[in-house]
Parts: structure tokens; sequence; C-alpha cells
């Protein structure tokens, strides 16, 4: 299976799979507990991850592996290929019952995300994306949207701090996945983090954005690899094209301080 696309289709197929076993548990009993204070998993995520594992191995046998729940090690680093997973991104809204949440799957080559798909069953969405080949969404290319100026830009929040009020909310899944996925679809303008973060966490929806046009770069403004030793970045920034350079310039005095 060596074109991307017949592999896109293969892994979108699996995370489809994923996401029924997923929702067969969604809003019924499961164990729940904290893996850190303020870190939520459950049983189910688990479940996920075990399924997915055994089916993307058996997609390519030689591929390594680095997700959420299972412990890492560093023979995925001697890979060529590296699956990145979360199995349930946007544990939060899973475990509370609200839609926000997705199976995430992403596969790494050379430090570079190739292939990128997110299944939210719940909102009954499938987002796919091939390097090179765009970004799309239940069959309908996506278009990250025209924004020029960052004043009255979409976020993706619950709250927005004091020297942010010159921006727009707009509803925001628990899944950051998801609100990338947002400023691809052309429903957000701006996505951005402010702390360190896991690859699992945006591996897949970086290259939904990045396909769909979108600026997609840490909290630096930097580029993202993916595969690396310490698998986490410091914070995501995705926006609009248009805006990018701007909002790396408002956030850069709070990414300085939060950095120390």
């Amino acid at each position: 299976m060596a074109d991307p696309g017949d592999l896109a289709h293969a892994v979108a197929d699996v995370a489809a799979e994923a996401g029924r076993l997923a929702m067969g548990r969604w809003r019924t009993d499961f164990r729940q507990w904290e893996k850190a204070p303020g870190n939520p998993v459950c049983e189910v995520d688990l479940a996920v991850d075990v399924l997915v594992r055994q089916r993307l191995s058996a997609l390519l046998p030689d591929a390594g592996w680095l997700s959420e729940e299972t412990v890492d090690t560093a023979d995925r680093l001697a890979r060529r290929r590296v699956w990145v997973v979360d199995p349930i991104d946007g544990t939060r809204d899973y475990i509370r019952g609200r839609p926000g949440w997705c199976v995430s799957i992403a596969l790494v080559e050379a430090g570079r995300v190739v292939i990128g798909v997110l299944d939210a069953p719940v909102r009954q969405e499938v987002w796919r994306a091939v390097a090179g080949g765009g970004a799309w969404r239940n069959g309908v290319r996506l278009a990250a949207g025209s924004c020029a100026r960052i004043i009255g830009a979409r976020v993706p929040t619950d709250a927005l701090p004091k020297a942010d009020r010159d921006l727009t909310m707009v509803a925001k899944p628990n899944s950051i996945a998801l609100r990338i996925a947002m400023v691809a679809a052309d429903e957000a303008d701006l996505v951005a983090t402010l702390r360190w973060g896991n690859e699992w966490d945006i591996a897949a929806a970086a290259l939904i954005a990045a396909e769909a046009g979108a600026g997609v770069t840490d909290a630096l403004g930097g580029t993202l690899t993916f595969n690396k030793p310490q698998p986490r970045d410091f914070g995501v920034l995705v926006s609009a094209p248009g805006i990018h350079a701007a909002a790396v310039a408002r956030l850069a005095d709070r990414v300085a301080a939060a950095r120390g």
C-alpha cells in the first residue's frame, strides 16, 4: 500500500472503527481517573489505544509508535515512519458527555506529518489530509479563511483575557485537534496555546490546517517537527495565513513570560 491516498483511506477506516468503539461507550458508565492533576483518562482511552495500535501495525509493520496512552520507548527514534496517535483527544469532553472529542491519527516520516486523520463521531465529521494533497472534511476540500486583520479574529475559547478582548469568541471543543481543524475549515481564525504540549495532541490536525493553507507553527513562530526524543513543543499557533505574523508578534511577550 505505497500510494499515500490509499493509505490515508485505510487510516480513516481505522479511525472510524476506533470512533465507533468510543461511541459505543460514550455516555455510559466507565472507569475514569487522573494521570496527573487536571489530566483525566478513562478506560475507553486505553481500549481505543489498543485497537488503533493493532490495526495500524497491520498496515505498516515497520512503523514506530507514539501515543498518549502507551508508555514511550526510544525504539521509535530509529524508525523512518512513526504513528503519532491520541486515542481520544478531548477526553474531558468525552467524560462529560459532550461532543468535542475525536480520534487523532498521524503518520510521521522524517519528522514531517504525511497523513493526518481526525474522526469525530458525535459531530459526524471525518477530517483527512495527505501532504501535498490538500485537506478535506466529509469529502469537501478545506481552505483557511482570508482574515487579514487580527482585530475581530475568531478564536474558539470560553473566555478572552483583557488584552485580547478585540477578538471574537466562537464555540470551543475540548479537543485541541478539533480547534485547529476549525481554522482549516474557516470556522475560526486563530488558535494558540502558550505552554508545553505533546506531539500527539496536534500532529494530525497540524497537517490538516497546513494543507488548508493556514499558518502553523509553535508559539514562537518556529517550525513544528515530530518524533523528537522529547515529543513536545512550546505551544502551537495556527491561524488564517493573513494574520499569522501579527499573532506571533501579539503573543511574543506572553510567550517569553510563560517560558520564564
